[in-house]
């Protein structure tokens, strides 16, 4: 999912009605999902996005704990997602793995998937349940191969692939919850309480000494997720505020 081509990312939704988002073919109560781009609004706000980015850059790795948020699920159909990834804000791409919390008739899902956006996103069979500690890790050579990684730290549960991707630009490193996307725009987000990362990392440094951009997640004139300090450099954490 991307920051910032609103008028793009429209044209891409009309012309690939079936294409998009962090979601692809994903149960009923996915499937209205896409891979829509985060749509930035301005500096430290965007329809879609909550958490930090590193940019102004050339970022070849980013790395990132978090705890699987407990879905607080009501009678509506809600979306979430938590990753780490490399490209945009301010890219048309980006290379991104993380896990989702999703409401469906009063029930919870939970999942991992990775996403080589704007290709269709892959879920995975790994197991993620709330409270689990998650470690999600991007990194490529430059030349556009990429490797995700996402590991379950509580039940050893891991996943790796690697990919080719020539046209990535590697103009920022992100470590983000997210309102999903489908055709219609910004999906209504789930309550999630709140999500915690640590030991952010970008290019093997701490992802502060970057002087990222703090986001918060802000759509007509409503705080949907807001976005903590960094602590120490690494860690922040992202409250839900508004579906």
């Amino acid at each position: 999912m991307v920051k910032g081509l609103a008028f793009v990312v429209a044209s891409m939704l009309v012309a690939l009605a079936a294409v998009s988002g962090t979601t692809h073919a994903r149960t009923v109560a996915n499937t209205a999902r896409m891979p829509a781009p985060n749509h930035k609004i301005s500096q430290s706000t965007s329809s879609n996005w909550s958490g930090y980015s590193a940019i102004n850059g050339r970022y070849t790795s980013v790395s990132a704990n978090w705890k699987q948020p407990t879905a607080s699920c009501t009678s509506q159909t809600t979306y979430s997602s938590f990753w780490v990834g490399l490209d945009g804000d301010g890219s048309s791409t980006v290379e991104q793995t993380g896990t989702s919390a999703d409401c469906s008739g009063g029930s919870p899902r939970y999942y991992a998937w990775y996403e080589m956006y704007p290709k269709f996103p892959t879920n995975l069979s790994i197991a993620v349940r709330p409270g689990d500690s998650m470690t999600g890790t991007v990194t490529t050579d430059g030349k556009g191969r990429f490797t995700l990684t996402i590991h379950n730290n509580t039940t050893g549960g891991n996943f790796t692939t690697t990919q080719t991707l020539k046209r990535a630009k590697l103009a920022s490193a992100e470590a983000i919850a997210e309102a999903p996307s489908s055709s219609g725009g910004v999906l209504p987000l789930t309550n999630f309480g709140t999500v915690g990362f640590s030991a952010v990392t970008v290019n093997g440094a701490a992802i502060g000494s970057f002087n990222p951009d703090k986001i918060d997640m802000v759509s007509g004139g409503v705080t949907k997720a807001q976005t903590s300090a960094l602590s120490g450099g690494t860690s922040f954490s992202v409250a839900w505020k508004h579906s």
